[in-house]
């Protein structure tokens, strides 16, 4: 089950997808809990120290970056399905945290910033997967699911995760209860069929990428180099489409990309992990090409422009090169190569769409 789920709440990611995440808890028919607030500050006889202010700065910035990513990842991951083979699932379509899905630091921030507690609640949800179709909100906390306990503290998600993976694959929808406001209310929740690759941010500022098999990173300076939702989109789907055609294992560098996601995602990452190539292969242009080959396909099915795909690669390139090590360009070199099997996509992709016929790669 892919969701955030590791064991040690110091360890968690910071910002993962977490799409098959759900979780709930069976209260007494009397029984109702109110969520928290987004955005409740701590009592007024705390005082906010400097290192608090800097932490809830950081986490504000970061949250608001998880939500641009999960934004733009919601079409291609759900619309692409298929596409994804094995790697597709059952999932609800939505995170959930609370205070301790941040380390010990940056807790008093999640309260603060996020109102987040002990109980799990909402804090993304996917534009057009079952959740987003049952009015699912941002907040809301999480109660019941077809009547199994949810664990609240500090092991709620790894112990909320066990539980509702076998609901999964059971079911067309899931009952669920939420406490919204000052009362509970019953949602049913269908099952949504998407690719379950987790998205990362990564906190570092090289304009870069990286793709595991499992999952996909986009570093903060990628993000604020792409600047649009569909030159992010363009970044994404390069990386699902290496996944999806197993291009790490391929390489044989998954344990090297997979120990660089792991690294990133922490709050404050170890940078020196990055000097020189930090031990990426660079990609073959004949993996390059076919991965954006099929990139091409995800993004139009996902409903992204694909008329300024390879302008933005060139872009980057131009403003990056090879030469920049740890860039995107170092790791993904034949820039002249790719562009071609771009442009050759798009015109498929445009020629498909002419005849009617269906957008298969």
């Amino acid at each position: 089950m892919h969701g955030i789920v590791h064991s040690s709440c110091k360890t968690r990611p910071f910002g993962a997808l977490a799409l098959t995440f759900t979780v709930g808890l069976l209260l007494s028919a009397c029984a109702t809990v109110q969520a928290p607030v987004p955005g409740a500050d701590l009592p007024e006889t705390v005082p906010v120290t400097p290192e608090m202010a800097s932490a809830r700065a950081t986490l504000s910035q970061m949250v608001a970056l998880q939500e641009r990513l999960y934004k733009v990842a919601g079409p291609l991951l759900i619309e692409n399905a298929d596409l994804c083979k094995a790697q597709a699932r059952n999932l609800l379509g939505f995170t959930a945290k609370n205070k301790f899905s941040y380390p010990d630091a940056y807790a008093d921030a999640a309260q603060a910033v996020l109102g987040y507690g002990d109980r799990l609640q909402v804090s993304n949800v996917l534009a057009g997967s079952g959740a987003a179709r049952a009015d699912l909100r941002k907040g809301d906390g999480l109660i019941a699911a077809e009547g199994q306990p949810l664990p609240t503290g500090p092991e709620a998600e790894t112990d909320a995760a066990g539980v509702l993976g076998p609901l999964l694959g059971k079911r067309s929808t899931l009952k669920m209860t939420i406490a919204r406001g000052l009362g509970n209310q019953v949602l049913n929740v269908p099952i949504t069929r998407a690719c379950a690759f987790r998205v990362e941010l990564g906190n570092a500022d090289n304009v870069n990428s990286y793709a595991d098999g499992q999952r996909l990173m986009l570093t903060r300076g990628m993000i604020a180099f792409a600047h649009t939702d569909d030159a992010i989109a363009y970044v994404m789907a390069k990386d699902m489409a290496h996944n999806i055609l197993g291009h790490a294992d391929k390489q044989r560098s998954m344990a090297t990309l997979g120990s660089i996601i792991d690294n990133l995602v922490a709050v404050q990452p170890d940078l020196t992990m990055l000097v020189g190539s930090a031990g990426v292969k660079a990609m073959p242009r004949a993996m390059d090409a076919a991965a954006d080959r099929l990139a091409i396909y995800l993004l139009a099915r996902g409903g992204y422009d694909i008329d300024q795909a390879a302008a933005f690669w060139q872009r980057l390139a131009s403003q990056y090169p090879a030469t920049v090590l740890n860039s995107h360009t170092a790791n993904h070199p034949a820039t002249a190569y790719r562009i071609s099997a771009i442009n050759k996509a798009v015109a498929e992709v445009k020629a498909k769409r002419a005849s009617g016929k269906a957008l298969l790669p």
